[in-house]
């Protein structure tokens, strides 16, 4: 089924794409929303570098903005023939009911191959597949500035867990906990040449440089 993937550059998006195409789904383009600040529905740091990651799949990345997301997914679909949209929602609701609203209006398919997915299987999942992502902003109670910059692997999964117990987190970052961005996949890396912290009370984010 020809599809494109809703990406924003972070470890669900790719995963999500990755496990399409495992199934079958032939991703004809991955999309970006380029997002307001505080959006409710997509990444906002280092959405600019998604088209870097996108390329690590070997597929094409178009950008459009959050203002005319329908406007524009409508148009996207319109010239690919797609059939499809991919997207990456584990637990959010809000996520998933309005993107499967637009795509029945639009006669398409949603595709979510991780939706309930558990949580720790999915942390697990990106470290099998070799995807290597790094955490670049984060916004709960027990998740310092010390995890800017963090790669996702077993040491900070075992951290995670603690951290729900004791505070309740979603520790996949469902519920805005924490943004990721894919580094590498099977050892084809995106270099960072510098980044910059911006930190404000109890959360921040790292914005890289490529």
């Amino acid at each position: 089924m020809k599809s494109i993937s809703l990406f924003s550059g972070g470890k669900d998006s790719f995963l999500s794409a990755l496990i399409a195409m495992e199934q079958g789904h032939d991703i004809i383009a991955t999309v970006t929303v380029y997002p307001h600040e505080d959006s409710m529905m997509f990444h906002f740091p280092n959405h600019i570098h998604a088209g870097a990651v996108s390329q690590l799949l070997n597929i094409r990345n178009i950008a459009i903005k959050e203002d005319t997301f329908r406007e524009d997914i409508e148009r996207i679909v319109s010239e690919t023939n797609a059939e499809a949209l991919i997207s990456g929602a584990i637990a959010s609701n809000y996520q998933k009911t309005r993107i499967e609203r637009m795509c029945t209006e639009m006669g398409i398919v949603s595709i979510t191959p991780l939706w309930l997915m558990d949580q720790e299987k999915e942390l697990n999942s990106v470290i099998s597949a070799g995807i290597r992502a790094m955490l670049v902003s984060v916004s709960a109670e027990g998740l310092g500035r010390k995890y800017l910059g963090r790669t996702i692997d077993h040491e900070l999964i075992s951290e995670l867990l603690s951290i729900k117990i004791k505070h309740g987190i979603n520790i996949s970052g469902e519920g805005g906990e924490y943004e990721s961005f894919v580094l590498s996949y099977l050892g084809k890396d995106i270099s960072v040449k510098s980044y910059r912290d911006v930190w404000n009370g109890s959360t921040g984010f790292r914005e890289l440089y490529l």
